[in-house]
């Protein structure tokens, strides 16, 4: 069977990658920093499907906790078959108010733990091949702060990434929702409601995740959930950024 490791696997997007690659057969490496509930998660789905879970609780801001999964990674005994990197949090939109600690934090969990752990990914699956899942947002494509910053990067370097690696049979797919319901907005404070979004503008979180693994199982360097995002996105490319910082004002994606 294959075997996935998954990054921010305790809630949101993540333990819906987990629930819908348990369904698929696949057994599961669930990294977080919250051990009660990767082992609540683990628990529930061994039980149902029958697979096996390993669970890595790790903080993914610390450059040794890293160092941990990337060789979780790269062990050739037991493989990693896909790599999805998730793990992330927001921080409030003004820059120059927040604590630069927490910024540099924020950098690197998005962009450090993610290129680490792609660089480990792609080490071992070359040759063998194997698959990446890049959870980056429709907010790298528009100018929004620093998680706007750590999302396009994400979007670039699985794009090169997957053209390049292509021929050693790795394929690398950034998949970038929009607004979509997870525990990612009551984690920062918000409640339902007050990110002034209308309804239609949000995503499940299942359909979000069955579209992504159905591009990156096609190859897609790039996967943008929805019909009505994709659209979002095209039209950004002809927007001046002046317009799209002030747009992206509102809500977090």
């Amino acid at each position: 069977m294959p075997t996935a490791l998954i990054t921010g696997a305790s809630a949101g997007l993540g333990a819906e990658f987990a629930r819908q690659l348990a369904r698929r057969g696949a057994d599961l490496v669930l990294v977080a920093r919250g051990a009660e509930a990767l082992e609540d998660l683990a628990s529930r789905l061994r039980g149902a499907h029958g697979v096996a879970v390993e669970v890595i609780t790790a903080d993914l801001s610390q450059e040794s906790d890293v160092d941990r999964v990337a060789a979780r990674i790269g062990e050739a005994d037991d493989p990693i078959d896909l790599l999805v990197n998730n793990a992330g949090f927001g921080l409030p939109l003004h820059f120059a108010d927040n604590d630069i600690d927490d910024e540099v934090r924020h950098l690197r969990v998005h962009v450090e733990a993610s290129m680490r752990l792609m660089h480990a990914a792609i080490r071992a699956m070359r040759g063998r091949g194997g698959r990446i899942v890049n959870v980056a947002s429709v907010a790298g494509f528009i100018s929004r702060s620093t998680y706007s910053a750590c999302k396009g990067w994400l979007i670039g370097f699985s794009r090169w990434a997957n053209a390049e690696y292509a021929r050693d049979g790795v394929t690398v797919t950034a998949v970038c929702p929009g607004f979509t319901h997870t525990t990612f907005h009551a984690r920062m404070g918000l409640a339902a409601g007050e990110e002034g979004v209308p309804s239609l503008m949000w995503l499940k979180a299942e359909d979000v995740v069955r579209e992504g693994l159905r591009d990156a199982a096609r190859g897609r360097s790039v996967s943008v959930p929805s019909l009505r995002y994709k659209l979002i996105v095209a039209a950004t490319r002809l927007m001046p950024s002046s317009l799209t910082a002030g747009v992206a004002r509102r809500g977090r994606v």
